[in-house]
């Protein structure tokens, strides 16, 4: 039960930062469910663990590190389109 509680915070997670950033979460909710696990993990080792932990995830670092991925793979997104025009 504990990883299907993780899997609905997680999924959570990643779709806050698509709403905060205002980008999509590329794959929808297998996406969100991702992003949220990776921005988890990135923001505990940039920020560590502090605030309130819901299903293993503390929220604060879990949203900063998913808004961070986001940003990136959007920007990364970004490029890769943006090469694909010009060939």
């Amino acid at each position: 039960m504990s990883f299907l509680w993780a899997l609905i915070v997680g999924g959570i997670i990643g779709w806050l930062a698509g709403l905060i950033t205002g980008r999509d979460v590329p794959g929808g909710i297998i996406g969100n469910i991702i992003a949220g696990f990776i921005g988890s993990w990135l923001g505990s080792v940039i920020f560590g663990s502090f605030g309130p932990v819901i299903g293993g995830f503390a929220i604060i670092p879990a949203i900063i590190g998913s808004i961070i991925l986001v940003l990136i793979v959007s920007f990364i997104m970004r490029k890769m389109r943006g090469n694909h025009k010009h060939a």
